[in-house]
């Protein structure tokens, strides 16, 4: 059986400026049932309400790791409707 590889994205290693547009490239491109991990040097609370504000019931999201030094989030696409077009339901 062959092991999903999950996209990872550790913020520490990128621009302040990059973080979000890098996150939310991967983050739209999941699959229903998908997820990624991010990993910060700060809680990414910030990031979680952008993310529900933007696609509100989209996404679902559990802390892995929660601090003082790292913070390691998994955030997983929900599962569609059944439909198979792009509208993302």
């Amino acid at each position: 059986m062959s092991q999903i590889e999950i996209p990872s994205i550790d913020v520490r290693t990128l621009a302040p400026a990059e973080r979000h547009p890098k996150i939310f490239g991967v983050l739209t491109a999941l699959v229903p049932g998908g997820i990624m991990h991010v990993t910060s040097d700060h809680d990414p609370r910030p990031l979680h309400y952008q993310i529900e504000s933007r696609y509100p019931e989209q996404f679902d999201w559990q802390y892995l790791e929660q601090g003082p030094d790292v913070w390691r989030v998994e955030i997983q696409r929900a599962q569609g409707s059944g439909c198979d077009c792009c509208c993302g339901h």
